[in-house]
């Protein structure tokens, strides 16, 4: 079975990433899936967009992908201030770069591993068909009345009520850090706030990360 590496939430840290992949032992014929928000933040995001499209590496689409997205197109509300993140994103892709992060989709299946991938969260019990994409991008709890909410403190993990049958490995959740529960696995560790990046290796099943060399933001910035 091809191995693969799951990668949590880069942004913008490519030194981090060539470093975890070399953590990982990652060599030829392995597959490397990033769990969105691939860019903002950090310093090289640039770089992590040519990596992923170089290296054929597949990824989902976080929310910070699409907040940068939506700017290139022209898309945000006037009354919406560019954040100095996005800007520096704005200012270094490429035409090949932008390319690439469009095409990301929201989700991936690897059935064979019987793993979903997405950036944020499912809502259980709603089918996928019916999973709000902008709840796919942003989803962090569920409340006690049952309803998603895209705010840490708003209730207990969505992940932690997944209740499978598939996998699923997500990022976006940086305050709750790695999440491991029955049928979800979180792997946001906040490498761009001077934390760790986080990888998760099948068919291994076994978690690898590294220090960040710096903190790039403050985790309440």
């Amino acid at each position: 079975m091809t191995r693969t590496l799951f990668i949590g939430d880069v942004h913008g840290c490519a030194e981090e990433l060539d470093a975890l992949l070399e953590e990982c032992g990652h060599r030829p014929g392995d597959r490397v899936v990033l769990v969105g928000d691939l860019v903002a933040k950090g310093p090289d995001s640039a770089g992590v967009v040519r990596r992923a499209r170089e290296r054929g590496m597949l990824a989902v689409r976080g929310n910070h992908d699409e907040h940068v997205l939506r700017w290139h197109k022209g898309e945000m509300p006037k009354h919406k201030k560019l954040k100095p993140e996005h800007k520096q994103v704005l200012d270094t892709l490429t035409d090949a770069d932008w390319a690439y992060l469009e095409s990301l989709p929201l989700h991936l299946s690897f059935p064979e591993l019987n793993v979903r991938v997405v950036h944020g969260g499912l809502v259980p019990g709603v089918p996928l068909e019916k999973q709000e994409p902008e709840l796919m991008l942003n989803l962090r709890s569920i409340t006690s009345e049952g309803e998603p909410s895209k705010k840490l403190e708003a209730g207990v993990p969505w992940a932690s009520l997944w209740r499978g049958p598939e996998l699923i490995i997500f990022g976006h959740d940086a305050l709750r850090g790695v999440q491991r529960h029955p049928h979800a696995i979180g792997l946001d560790s906040g490498c761009v706030y001077g934390r760790r990046l986080t990888a998760y290796v099948l068919p291994e099943a076994r978690f690898y990360s590294v220090t960040a060399k710096r903190t790039y933001l403050d985790i309440d910035g």
